[in-house]
């Protein structure tokens, strides 16, 4: 058996609040608790035709506060407000207290799991397809900024002699990932051959605590600085170190050197050459036989090699022709 959570009530106390509001005795709680939920099935049986995404109710001794949000507000309020106002009047009757309604309005019905839910299950009792009904839901979620979105539909669909269960999804949904902001929606259509559920979860982002600021920015995904990373080619940490750090014969920073063994080629390269004495046996003689090799820079050998050969050209072409100047003037003095 399947063993799952509800989205929102895993999140309630982190990112999300409870969704009724009130505090009582062990002895007025179940009244309380009786009390919330005919007020809420009555506002779904009343209003189902209004787009209704989620009500919230807050209680004190003697008045009640429901907030109700709805994408339709026009039809919640009526006209001239004559159906908030009658709505008022049978939430006091059931409940014998002082109700104050206030109406919000969803501005983007898209982003809405319950919102979505509802629109692919209107569009199954009016038998279009189920596969366009939950891939226009995606193409409208993500269109309008969702991070991602998962929809399932479960029953005879299609009309079909045995009942399935489809999904569809794009972008990324982590249910388990406490901070992101999970919206969950489940509604059920209604047709002629059975009930189909559909299920719809949204992800709307995440929500870090105050004063947060990534390395990025706060709108950065979790993993887009490694691909990044890893896009421009920058060196990889821990094991991947020893896979992509090129060939064997390369020394690793941080590894130390390694002693080599006897009769092998130094790791200057192919053309390197030999050495003519045996390697020691002994540690310490090892040490002093590597370090020296290892430790000089190439630098140094090609200025040695660079400094013999520009002094002899330059000193004997200066030096003959001051003799040659300087002889023949004490001769041709002496002639004379």
């Amino acid at each position: 058996m399947g063993q799952k959570v509800h989205p929102g009530g895993f999140r309630v106390g982190v990112i999300h609040d409870w969704k009724s509001n009130w505090w009582t005795g062990k002895h007025e709680f179940s009244d309380y608790l009786l009390e919330d939920v005919k007020i809420r099935k009555h506002i779904l049986g009343k209003l189902s035709h209004a787009g209704l995404s989620d009500i919230l109710i807050r209680k004190d001794k003697q008045r009640i506060t429901v907030d109700i949000f709805t994408a339709r507000p026009g039809i919640v309020i009526g006209k001239s407000g004559v159906e908030v106002d009658a709505l008022r009047r049978e939430l006091h009757a059931i409940t014998k207290k002082n109700v104050h309604i206030n109406i919000n309005e969803i501005k983007r019905p898209e982003l809405d799991a319950k919102l979505v839910a509802q629109s692919i299950a209107e569009q199954l009792e009016n038998r279009v397809s189920f596969r366009r009904a939950m891939k226009r839901s995606l193409a409208s979620a993500m269109r309008s900024g969702a991070q991602g979105i998962k929809i399932t539909a479960g029953g005879r669909l299609g009309g079909g002699e045995m009942s399935r269960r489809e999904a569809y999804s794009e972008g990324r949904v982590p249910l388990h990932t406490i901070r992101a902001d999970i919206d969950y929606g489940l509604a059920e259509a209604k047709t002629t051959f059975g009930i189909i559920g559909v299920k719809v979860w949204i992800n709307k982002g995440e929500i870090m605590p105050e004063g947060f600021e990534g390395a990025s920015g706060r709108d950065s995904r979790l993993g887009d600085q490694d691909q990044a990373r890893r896009r421009r080619g920058a060196s990889a940490e821990g094991l991947g170190a020893s896979r992509e750090g090129g060939r064997r014969g390369v020394d690793r920073e941080g590894l130390g050197i390694v002693p080599r063994r006897r009769g092998q080629r130094p790791s200057g390269g192919r053309g390197g050459p030999r050495r003519a004495q045996a390697e020691p046996t002994t540690p310490e003689a090892t040490e002093a036989a590597v370090e020296p090799e290892t430790e000089t820079p190439t630098v140094p050998e090609v200025e040695a090699t660079t400094e013999p050969t520009t002094q002899p050209t330059t000193e004997p072409t200066t030096e003959p022709a001051a003799e040659t100047s300087a002889d023949p003037t004490p001769e041709s003095e002496g002639d004379s």
